[in-house]
């Protein structure tokens, strides 16, 4: 395992700031197009899932697709040029396997940033026109970031995660890197799917009660 039998490091530096910088700047994104977009009158669930789906689309689209573009016709993050493919290298120092073109990572990269990318714009459009559909593809987008998080970290777990830096003193590469940053797609996933569920149950639960009473008159 690298947190323990390899050494690492962890210093910041200034690609560090630069990549923590452009995360920052597409949740402020976010957070700007919900208050234009959305209604004062809009309930608290309504402004964390539209700010989570604006940032959660901005980071595929502006952050990964670099990466993938880093990644195919035999290029890999660590021979590439550029500031994003440096900021991806920095990554890397917390998970190797993102330098290296790793097929399993690729894989997951190309389905997240070309199904799950747009589908947050979608659900976001569905949003505006307050089109309850979008429960449904909120419980397909959630299920498809859990499953992405999941292939991302179990492969390598069952290695004996000898990519990974796991040390709990690596405050960038174990805290803000492997665990913070992809602990978000796993909280705000969660906290939607269960969401998601509760307005489809709560509906087929009124489509029932409403088919009952009418066979009864």
């Amino acid at each position: 395992m690298t947190s323990v039998d390899q050494p690492f490091d962890a210093s910041w530096q200034t690609i560090t700031i630069w990549a923590l910088l452009l995360v920052a700047a597409c949740y402020v994104i976010a957070d700007l197009g919900a208050r234009v977009v959305l209604s004062k009158d809009a309930s608290p669930k309504d402004k964390i899932t539209f700010i989570w789906l604006a940032f959660d689309g901005l980071i595929h689209a502006c952050v990964e697709l670099p990466f993938i573009i880093c990644s195919t016709g035999g290029r890999t993050v660590n021979t590439s040029t550029g500031i994003l493919a440096a900021m991806w290298r920095d990554y890397a120092r917390a998970d190797a396997r993102w330098g290296t073109a790793d097929p399993t990572i690729v894989s997951i990269e190309l389905l997240t940033v070309f199904f799950c990318g747009p589908l947050c714009f979608y659900i976001l459009y569905l949003m505006t026109q307050r089109n309850p559909s979008r429960h449904f593809w909120l419980v397909v987008l959630c299920s498809a970031e859990l499953y992405g998080v999941w292939m991302t970290f179990a492969p390598d777990f069952l290695q004996g995660a000898v990519n990974l830096v796991l040390h709990p003193k690596a405050i960038l590469l174990f805290w803000i890197y492997n665990l913070g940053m992809n602990a978000l797609w796993v909280v705000f996933p969660v906290y939607l799917l269960f969401a998601s569920y509760g307005e489809i149950s709560k509906s087929l639960r009124l489509t029932h009660a409403k088919q009952t009473a009418a066979k009864s008159r």
